[in-house]
């Protein structure tokens, strides 16, 4: 008798304990529907891009499924299109995306314990700017990794099928309004970055520098063996460092 109450008792532990995974998991994918509604455009346009600048449909889609990494995507296809070196590309997609070091290693902080190794490297990978700040900014002190895994796979599910979307929209479109798409890339950048430019002094003149580089490495014949790619690299690299210099004590740029 009292062992069938203890079973029973153990049975009801374990249905809760499901239930509660799958609120969690639902929740996330809540949490993270208006970034999936942010990426679907977005995802459109680089499918678009890469479409129009002739890199096959298979390729686009790997680098959506594989390196999803949304600003990174848009200058490796920029890079491409102006026969950078593998290297070039690797490193500059590297320098763009060490932020998510930060950021996971932050984030992996208020993960609930015990959580495996594999339940991490999973969750890190979905890990975005977006999904970053909606779960940083969750009033649990302790988050579920079904919730994060639930705000990561909403996310990634909709910049995959935006880009399999701008791919496939890019085979209908007249050749003439393909190839304006290359400009879509600047304009994004310039959409994204005008906003905080306005907000931050530091970040405008940290901006500012990295034009200045990347204009004497153009133009001064000195650097005329610098290709597109290594100009980005470097003046990315020595923009960066400009800022963490000047502007630590203030931590806005």
């Amino acid at each position: 008798m009292g062992k069938g109450i203890k079973d029973s008792t153990i049975l009801d532990s374990e249905r809760s304990v499901i239930s509660e995974t799958r609120l969690m998991f639902f929740e996330g994918i809540k949490a993270g529907i208006p970034i999936a509604i942010g990426y679907i455009p977005i995802a459109i346009t680089f499918g678009l891009l890469a479409k129009s600048t002739g890199i096959p449909n298979s390729t686009a889609a790997m680098m959506s499924f594989w390196v999803y990494a949304g600003a990174s995507q848009f200058v490796a296809v920029n890079l491409l299109a102006l026969n950078a070196t593998y290297w070039e590309i690797v490193l500059t997609t590297f320098i763009i995306n060490f932020r998510h070091f930060l950021m996971s290693a932050s984030l992996s902080r208020r993960i609930e314990q015990p959580t495996s190794k594999k339940w991490m490297a999973l969750i890190s990978f979905g890990i975005t700017d977006e999904t970053f700040t909606v779960a940083s900014t969750r009033n649990e002190q302790r988050l579920s990794p079904v919730f994060v895994l639930g705000l990561n796979l909403v996310a990634f599910g909709a910049w995959n099928a935006g880009t399999w979307a701008g791919v496939f929209l890019g085979t209908g479109l007249p050749e003439s309004i393909q190839t304006s798409m290359g400009i879509a890339l600047y304009a994004m950048f310039i959409g994204l970055l005008i906003p905080s430019l306005k907000k931050s002094r530091p970040l405008f003149i940290v901006s500012m520098f990295a034009v200045v580089i990347n204009s004497i490495l153009y133009w001064v014949p000195l650097f005329s063996s610098f290709s597109m790619g290594w100009r980005v690299i470097t003046a990315t690299v020595l923009a960066s460092a400009a800022g963490a210099v000047f502007f630590l004590k203030e931590g806005e740029a």
